[in-house]
């Protein structure tokens, strides 16, 4: 039997666990603590056919890590429908079993806490939930909540909400700043993912974790959160960089942005933000602990309005994908780290293989004809990096004046996207994919037409997941040169990481994650 685990300001790893069978709940708590909880939740109202004495006999019997027992009624977002009598009857049980949390909600909480606390102590505590309905309340709303819960003499206090912008995050970490008892704060899906990955640092007790393959919307994995983001080793002074986007649920920036952080003994973080409108977002998250951000699809060019200064590269492009709080004034300075990296990465693949055209101080692109597939800001990007080395463009996007207004600013052509399907190449041109084509789910998708493949000499796809796109394996099997959006995305990151931190970015440590992950 495990024993009484008590929250403390060390956050706490939960598993939250939904078997329709005691089996099944047995065997997955074993398997939550192999994955790396501290804590499994318990609920009972998804056993089929519970019943309360032998089968939470059975469950505290077997439990190898401490846990917390709920049973959730459906007018607080569960499953169970029975008499209301019997499902709090069920709950004493549990804390006489010596259950070492028991989760009640706010509405019956403040009796049932006298009681059994009257009754007797064995050491079990209680926790007292709220889930609310639609956006998080405001800061005074959930001020009085608060306050509320903690007059049933909680041990601990949880409020759950639904998250409409990932903005309403901020409230959640008000609250758990300024909360007197341990409180379990955080709000569900992908937008409220932050409300778990940031709660360490506010003071929160607890973070809740998927087992793997078992994927809960909105919440990040066992795994995830002791390898990737290591949550035991966030606190108050950690700084927050996250990636900006939406979607972005895609990236692969958390896997090398947090051990590269940690490797360097940097007390950072780095998290996916879902972020649906930007002028709010930067708005609300003007704090010095939101320290910078990477910037991704399809906010880089939006963006450089709400920088209070764009670097001179990044102006010439149009487009922003790292943002860094300055900390002597706060201000938001803009750059751009993609030209640099999608340019040095497709020269260097030239170079490996001996197409250098002229003295070996030119660049290989000196002359070629290029071809930019989207005028975004990854386009952008790779358009004027091409240009920098004297490569002829040629610009294609859906959006035809788009397309014009990044061919003039690189003195280039512009065409519609649909005619790509005809383009004829010249021998040896280089083909940039610049747009999500080709981007997992939708991975049986080329933007280009598979039959002028062997009429270029390189091709390069920004997308990195996957990391052989199905237009790479067929420029492959087409006899040209292939590029991955992984080494871009390497190379850009290590320009973002120089300036996150203001260190030099271990290179080798982080090429060698990438190709382990990537």
């Amino acid at each position: 039997m495990g024993s009484v685990g008590v929250l403390t300001n060390s956050v706490m790893v939960c598993a939250p666990l939904m078997a329709q069978s005691v089996e099944q709940m047995v065997i997955d708590m074993h398997s939550a603590k192999a994955q790396g909880a501290d804590v499994v939740e318990v609920r009972l109202d998804c056993i089929n056919k519970f019943q309360p004495s032998q089968d939470l006999e059975a469950i505290i019997r077997n439990k190898p890590l401490p846990v917390i027992i709920v049973y959730r009624p459906k007018w607080e977002g569960g499953q169970y429908e029975g008499d209301e009598h019997r499902r709090l009857e069920a709950l004493r049980l549990a804390n006489d079993l010596g259950a070492d949390y028991v989760d009640f909600e706010l509405k019956v909480a403040s009796e049932l806490i006298e009681e059994l606390k009257n009754k007797h102590q064995n050491g079990g505590k209680f926790i007292v939930s709220s889930y609310l309905n639609g956006a998080t309340p405001s800061k005074e709303s959930l001020g009085h909540l608060v306050a509320t819960m903690q007059a049933t003499e909680a041990d601990i206090i949880k409020v759950v909400s639904n998250a409409d912008d990932i903005t309403e995050m901020e409230r959640i970490f008000h609250m758990l700043s300024h909360c007197e008892v341990p409180a379990v704060a955080y709000s569900v899906g992908e937008r409220g993912l932050i409300s778990q990955l940031l709660c360490p640092k506010f003071g929160g007790a607890l973070v809740y974790g998927s087992m793997e393959g078992n994927s809960i919307p909105g919440l990040p994995t066992l795994d995830s959160l002791r390898e990737a983001y290591k949550v035991d080793c966030i606190n108050s002074d950690t700084k927050v960089f996250g990636l900006v986007s939406k979607p972005v649920g895609h990236s692969k920036g958390p896997l090398l942005h947090n051990p590269t952080l940690r490797h360097v003994n940097f007390n950072g973080i780095y998290v996916p933000m879902f972020v649906d409108d930007l002028k709010k977002f930067f708005d609300v998250y003007a704090s010095p602990d939101f320290a910078g951000y990477s910037v991704g699809f399809p906010y880089k060019e939006a963006v450089v309005q709400f920088c209070d200064e764009v670097h001179p590269l990044a102006k010439c492009i149009g487009a922003v994908n790292t943002i860094i709080r300055r900390p002597c004034d706060g201000k938001l300075i803009g750059y751009n780290t993609d030209c640099e990296g999608s340019i040095t990465a497709i020269e260097d693949a030239l170079r490996d293989q001996k197409y250098v055209n002229g003295r070996s101080l030119n660049s290989p692109l000196a002359g070629k004809q290029f071809v930019v597939v989207g005028a975004g800001g990854a386009g952008r990007a790779i358009a004027v990096g091409a240009k920098s080395r004297g490569a002829r463009l040629i610009i294609f996007d859906i959006d035809l004046e788009r397309a014009k207004s990044l061919a003039r600013a690189v003195s280039g052509e512009a065409q519609h996207f649909e005619s790509l399907a005809h383009f004829q190449p010249e021998n040896g041109a280089i083909l940039a994919n610049a747009t999500p084509i080709g981007m997992h789910p939708s991975t049986d998708r080329i933007p280009a037409a598979e039959e002028t493949l062997g009429n270029y000499q390189l091709v390069f796809d920004a997308v990195y997941t996957p990391r052989k796109t199905r237009l790479l394996k067929d420029a492959d099997a087409a006899g040209a040169i292939t590029v991955s959006g992984v080494e871009m995305f390497l190379r850009q990151a290590i320009g973002q990481f120089n300036l996150f931190t203001g260190r030099e970015a271990p290179k080798d440590f982080m090429r060698e994650i990438v190709l382990a992950k990537f």
